[in-house]
C-alpha cells in the first residue's frame, strides 16, 4: 500500500450507489488508499419498495440494498479505505504541484480531503416541477417521493407527473391505498415498460392523461387542485386532488465539479 506525496488519499470516491461501492471494492482490493464520501449507501434506490433489475436477486427494497452495498464494502474496506457517510463533496478543485496534480475536495461539514485521483459516482437527484405552486406546496401535499409519503394519502385523489417508469411505478403504490390516481404525461406514448404501463390503465381507480402537463398547483394551507392543459386543444381542467407526485426524472448530482469540467445543460 501507499500514497502520493502531499495527498491525504491515492483516490476519492464520491457517491454511496452501486458505482461508488463497486468503487470502493475495488480500491480495497487493489490496496489503494482510499476516501469514500457519501450522503448515504444506496442512491435513489433508496426510495424503492421493490427493484426486480438487480441481476442475480430477484426483488428487492431500496434500504435493503443499500444495507447490503454497505456491508459488501465493510467487509472489504480494513484501513484502506475511509468510509465519510452522511455528508457530501460540495466543491471539488484541482491543485497543481509541479508535475503531480493533486485533487481537493470540500465537504458539507466543513473537511477537506486532498487526493491524487477522483472517481464521481455522485448520481442524480430529482428534477423539480417548474410551475406555480409548486415550490409552495412542495411538502404541504407536493411531493418528489410516492414510498415516502404515499401512505399519507390514504383515501385522497392524487396525481402523478410523468409517463416513465418511475411514475408508473409511483402510480402502482399509491392505487394501493388512495381513492383514484390520474398520471398526466405530455407525449401521446408511454416511455414506461409495457407491462407497468398496462397494470396501471387495467386498475379501476387510475385515469391516464395523455397530450398534457401540469401548469399551476392550487391550494390554501395544502394541495387542493392541480391545474392541467390538454396540449392538443389548449383545454384547461381543474383536477380537484390533495396530493401531486412529481416524477419527471432527474438531474446530475455534479455541481460541485462545475470549475474542473464542462457541464451540460439541462
Amino acid at each position: 500500500m501507499h500514497t502520493f506525496m502531499n495527498a491525504d488519499c491515492d483516490l476519492l470516491i464520491i457517491g454511496g450507489g452501486p458505482a461508488g461501492v463497486a468503487a470502493g471494492v475495488y480500491a480495497a482490493r487493489k490496496q489503494l488508499k482510499t476516501v469514500l464520501v457519501a450522503e448515504e449507501f444506496g442512491g435513489q434506490s433508496t426510495v424503492s419498495e421493490g427493484i426486480e433489475n438487480w441481476i442475480g436477486t430477484i426483488k428487492i427494497a431500496g434500504l435493503e440494498l443499500g444495507k447490503e452495498l454497505k456491508a459488501h464494502l465493510d467487509a472489504y474496506k480494513a484501513d484502506i479505505v475511509d468510509v465519510r457517510n452522511g455528508t457530501k463533496v460540495e466543491k471539488l478543485e484541482k491543485l497543481s504541484e509541479g508535475k503531480q496534480t493533486i485533487f481537493k475536495a470540500t465537504t458539507k461539514d466543513g473537511k477537506e480531503i486532498t487526493s491524487r485521483a477522483v472517481l464521481i459516482a455522485s448520481g442524480a437527484g430529482r428534477r423539480k416541477l417548474p410551475i406555480p405552486g409548486a415550490d409552495t406546496f412542495e411538502n404541504k401535499g407536493l411531493t418528489y417521493c410516492a414510498s415516502c409519503d404515499g401512505p399519507l394519502f390514504a383515501g385522497a385523489d392524487v396525481a402523478v407527473v410523468g409517463g416513465g417508469n418511475a411514475g408508473f411505478e409511483s402510480a402502482l403504490q399509491l392505487l394501493a391505498y388512495c381513492k383514484s390516481v390520474t398520471l398526466i404525461h405530455r407525449y401521446s406514448e408511454f416511455p414506461a415498460d409495457a407491462i407497468t404501463v398496462e397494470q396501471v390503465r387495467s386498475h379501476p381507480n387510475a385515469t391516464l392523461l395523455t397530450e398534457s402537463e401540469p401548469i399551476e398547483v392550487k391550494g390554501d394551507a395544502f394541495v387542493n387542485g392541480l391545474i392541467v392543459k390538454n396540449l392538443a386543444t389548449g383545454e384547461l381542467k381543474e383536477l380537484p386532488v390533495t396530493g401531486v407526485f412529481v416524477e419527471i426524472g432527474v438531474l446530475p448530482n455534479t455541481s460541485f465539479s462545475k470549475e474542473l469540467v464542462d457541464l451540460d445543460t439541462f
